[in-house]
């Protein structure tokens, strides 16, 4: 299957929480900078056609939102409502402390407004892009939904829901071995939580401050805490909880070793990704026994120019290493 199975991604997420538990912080509060500015090119497209265009084509506009997060994942960008999917499951897989946790979860966030706010201010607001008089009023009048209108719980759990599906995404652009496949596997969910108007406090940082820039009666003091605050605590549990913690409570405790190969595999690894959390202790050989495989399909796929593997496999795998063992990150 040209696809990481399910154990295999949640291994993936865990050794990537790894290694941004131990990120330099000049590099993490950068590449936490660069996060907001790339999700506001997607959060920009969106606000006028959401409330004046409903339907159809609030739908349609809902599908532009996802290129931010599509250029966050592919440029390898430190985004909160992320990372607080990778960290608890590298933290749970004990691979960092609580400490670990903590410090990118601060600098992510803290790097993600310093980011969005500039991109906010000087690149849309001194740059003019919504100083004509329709798309004036109309982040206004967007920023008191987002930010009056409903009330502190209603945020709260909206922002459960959109990091759920946000988090999502993620998790399948990891399962995913070739670009094409990751940016699909990112614009379905991310389109879904647009579309259903649930809330996303980093790019919350972009809609509400730019009502506030062309004059919407908005203090910053309440939007921190209309806003902001609660948008980001349904986020770390949307996030956190119901995707981190579940698939690794699935498919990393009582699974056994969780190797990653990006070799396409065969009969068993189809099983594997089919078969859900089921406490196994089997090989792929004892797999491919029982699914009438012969030891000579082992880890292939039939084909004519012999054993495939992936365009990421290829780049990361040298040719002579058959499988892959924990490496160093695994003992962190």
């Amino acid at each position: 299957m040209d696809a990481f199975t399910p154990q295999q991604t949640i291994e993936l997420i865990s050794r990537t929480g790894a290694k941004k538990a131990k990120m330099r912080l000049d590099k993490l509060w950068w590449n936490s900078v660069m996060a907001g500015p790339l999700l506001g090119f997607g959060t920009n497209a969106s606000p006028w056609y959401q409330e004046n265009a409903p339907g159809l084509i609030r739908t349609i506009s809902a599908c532009f939102f996802p290129i931010g997060l599509i250029t966050v994942v592919l440029t390898g960008a430190d985004l909160y409502t992320s990372n607080v999917m990778f960290l608890p499951v590298a933290f749970l897989h004990r691979r960092c402390n609580l400490l670990d946790v903590a410090k990118s979860w601060f600098i992510s966030f803290f790097g993600n407004l310093a980011g969005m706010l500039f991109f906010m201010a000087i690149i849309v607001g001194y740059g003019g892009v919504f100083s004509s008089g329709a798309y004036k009023a109309e982040s206004i009048t967007f920023a008191v939904g987002k930010a009056v209108t409903p009330a502190w719980q209603e945020i709260f759990l909206k922002a459960i829901g959109a990091n759920w599906l946000v988090c999502l995404a993620v998790f399948m652009a990891i399962s995913a071995r070739e670009i094409s496949s990751k940016i699909l596997a990112i614009w379905w969910p991310i389109t879904a939580f647009v579309a259903l108007g649930m809330d996303h406090v980093i790019a919350n940082m972009f809609l509400v401050p730019m009502g506030i820039w062309n004059g919407a009666p908005i203090s910053v003091g309440y939007y921190i805490w209309k806003s902001m605050i609660p948008a980001l605590l349904g986020n770390t549990i949307g996030g956190g909880f119901f995707v981190g913690t579940v698939y690794w409570y699935l498919y990393l405790t009582g699974e056994g070793a969780a190797h990653v190969d990006f070799g396409i595999g065969g009969q068993g690894t189809a099983i594997d990704e089919v078969g859900g959390p089921m406490g196994r202790v089997h090989s792929h050989t004892a797999m491919c026994k029982n699914c009438g495989a012969s030891s000579s399909d082992e880890g292939q796929l039939p084909d004519s120019a012999g054993r495939m593997k992936s365009g990421v496999g290829r780049e990361l795998k040298p040719a002579e290493v058959k499988h892959e063992n924990h490496d160093s990150v695994d003992h962190v």
